[in-house]
């Protein structure tokens, strides 16, 4: 299965920079979106189902224009599980789960720490999703945890590693991200590539991406049962619809 994650920073404005024709060219099984800024009946979600795409699940924020997520599939999901059943996660519509044959495809958008009570949130949210994790492991021990996870994690992960004090790369951000590998996920990208660097975010400010100044924000973490099952995992720094750009996994499902 070949499943690709991608902020897409607002669904729309990413279709009228030409994402159609790039996922009928990239050709996933399976996408996960994050920060979709829309609700279904907002979408050309015919223009999705003509790309193959005909099973499509929004799970957007109650708030208009912000955050949400989606799954767009070529096969119809055994199972599909809107957010987490807790609210103070769930409102911002920052989880929706796939289930397909045995293999369970998670598509989710970790807060940002924008200012203090953001912080204060992104914490909060990062405690309860672990827990919420660690015991659908045990229902669904097949998983696999894409999106924006809005943390770097190890100083290769980062343009400047010596930036401080500036949330994404806090200390306790990046201790929890390494607690939550060692509860017995794999960030597959470093697992294949040890010691590549690549970006999968940039600011759109002092022309970041033209400079590659950019952060590894986007990931796709696999359960350890599925560890030898994990094919390949790149970023795919070529697609421009966003300020992020996608990450691929391919699972031997």
């Amino acid at each position: 299965m070949k499943i690709i994650s991608y902020n897409v920073n607002g669904i729309r404005a990413a279709m009228n920079k030409g994402f159609i024709d790039w996922l009928k060219s990239a050709n996933p099984d399976v996408i996960c979106l994050q920060e979709i800024k829309a609700m279904k009946e907002q979408v050309d979600i015919e223009a999705i189902e003509n790309a193959g795409y005909i099973y499509n699940y929004w799970f957007s924020a109650q708030k208009k224009g912000y955050s949400g997520v989606a799954i767009l599939s070529k096969t119809e999901p055994d199972h599909i599980e809107y957010g987490t059943g807790i609210e103070s996660m769930d409102f911002e519509g920052r989880n929706l789960r796939a289930d397909f044959n045995g293999l369970s495809v998670m598509s989710m958008y970790l807060p940002s720490g924008t200012n203090d009570a953001r912080l204060a949130h992104k914490f909060e949210y990062m405690d309860m999703i672990h827990s919420y994790l660690n015991n659908l492991r045990q229902e669904k021990p097949n998983l696999v945890v894409l999106g924006d996870y809005n943390i770097c994690h190890e100083a290769i992960d980062i343009h400047n590693p010596k930036m401080k004090g500036v949330s994404g790369f806090l200390p306790e951000e990046r201790e929890w991200l390494g607690r939550f590998i060692d509860s017995g996920f794999i960030d597959s990208f470093r697992y294949l590539h040890p010691e590549k660097q690549e970006f999968s975010w940039w600011s759109y400010r002092a022309n970041s991406r033209a400079n590659n100044k950019g952060w590894r924000l986007d990931y796709a973490m696999v359960s350890q049962p599925l560890q030898e099952n994990i094919k390949r995992s790149v970023i795919l720094t070529e697609a421009v619809h966003s300020d992020h750009c996608p990450i691929l996994v391919e699972i031997e499902n």
